[in-house]
């Protein structure tokens, strides 16, 4: 658990900041027993981010104030009463699962708000159906229409909501004008590191510009502007139990099925996948420190990058089985690639520089490690002896003049 924000809440501006007043502070610091969770030059940087730009620290401007040390240890600690605003369908959805079993896990009080109905088909898939771990720890589920959270939690107060469903404004103005208007301290936002504009120089980080019509962008600006503590969170592609969207699962139906995977391009583009524990982690930093998160924007991703044909490799590793993998180009073969492959074709890649910076996160995503778990998940489930259709990969292969063993 994160029991310490970035100086961007630790300090206040005054005189300059020298190495001897830090000695001596830390000292003072250590007689009271508390524990820094980062280094000292973490806490004596200053941070200035907004919406549309990330200033990274400098050094000397700030001197460090234990009055407001100790203000954030004991906020730290405080339980919040959480609202997760959670979508039915997509590969998002695992977000508010785990973001909601880490708070409980915190001693956090929570509430997720799924939109639908509890009796829908969907909510008999992932995560979903596994709820009762929610409910287990102390959770509260409810459903329904996220444009009538006032009717659904009437009277309630919550001190941070956070919004896992909407990708535009309309989906979400009327779940942050209910949160600003009940009195809700702090609104956080899961965005999309898709939003920004293609680049010649990866990675993407905080402050890169955007695509000015994306629905998430208008969002951001929206909610910087009607709230005081507000963060928004951009993600990338990710793995993990209880995901509803294939990820590594598409590349072991091929491989152990001992087909060719086909991957468009060179398979050396750059993409990022996490395991969402790292993206619950860092929204949970950003509920138990709201002073440090606000005004932000984080990639909510891994720190490591993997080509395309390195996510293949691993797989194949994590199944303790060969894979030859097939490249081409999608015009030539007469194949749409966002309908043949799960990623982009392309280098889609973004760096959590924010999140270390000023929450001090860590990322543990480790694919080799996490894989073989999931690996031994898709055959547990039995999905390794599912009947399937590979039909576009079909078309490829028989353009390429590829033969697939029957």
């Amino acid at each position: 658990m994160a029991t310490l924000v970035s100086s961007s809440s630790l300090l206040h501006s005054s005189s300059s900041f020298n190495s001897s007043s830090s000695t001596s502070l830390i000292s003072t610091v250590s007689r009271f027993s508390l524990k820094l969770s980062s280094s000292f030059s973490s806490l004596s940087s200053s941070l200035s981010i907004s919406p549309s730009f990330l200033a990274y620290p400098t050094t000397n401007s700030r001197r460090f104030s234990i009055s407001q040390y100790f203000t954030v240890q004991a906020s730290a600690a405080e339980k919040k009463k959480v609202l997760i605003v959670n979508t039915n369908s997509g590969g998002h959805a695992v977000i508010g699962f785990y973001f909601a079993k880490e708070l409980l896990g915190s001693g956090h009080d929570v509430t997720i708000l799924t939109v639908g109905e509890e009796s829908s088909d969907k909510m008999k898939k992932t995560p979903f159906n596994r709820f009762s771990e929610i409910t287990g720890a102390g959770g509260r589920t409810v459903w329904g229409d996220p444009a009538d959270v006032g009717k659904i939690l009437e009277g309630e107060v919550f001190d941070a909501v956070l919004d896992n469903n909407g990708k535009d404004l309309d989906a979400v103005r009327p779940v942050a004008d209910w949160a600003k208007s009940s009195g809700a301290k702090q609104f956080l936002f899961i965005s999309s590191a898709g939003i920004y504009k293609s680049t010649d120089e990866p990675p993407h980080v905080e402050g890169d510009a955007v695509k000015a019509d994306a629905g998430h962008v208008g969002v951001e600006k929206y909610i910087s502007e009607i709230f005081d503590s507000w963060a928004s969170f951009r993600p990338q592609y990710m793995i993990g139990s209880g995901n509803n969207k294939d990820c590594e699962e598409w590349f072991f139906d091929r491989i152990v099925r001992g087909r060719p995977v086909p991957i468009p391009g060179s398979g050396m583009q750059l993409t990022n996948i996490a395991h969402v524990r790292d993206l619950s982690s860092m929204l949970t930093a950003a509920v138990q420190n709201p002073a440090a998160a606000s005004g932000h924007i984080f990639n909510c991703v891994s720190d490591r990058a993997v080509t395309l044909d390195g996510m293949a490799k691993l797989c194949a590793k994590a199944a303790g089985l060969s894979v030859e993998i097939v490249h081409y180009d999608p015009k030539a073969v007469g194949v749409d690639a966002k309908k043949a492959f799960p990623f982009r074709n392309m280098h889609f890649y973004s760096e959590p520089r924010a999140a270390k910076e000023i929450l001090g996160w860590s990322a543990t995503t480790n694919l080799p490690e996490d894989l073989k778990e999931r690996y031994d998940e898709y055959v547990k489930i039995g999905r390794d002896k599912k009947q399937m259709k590979f039909e576009l990969d079909d078309k490829i292969l028989e353009a390429l003049k590829v033969p697939v063993a029957a």
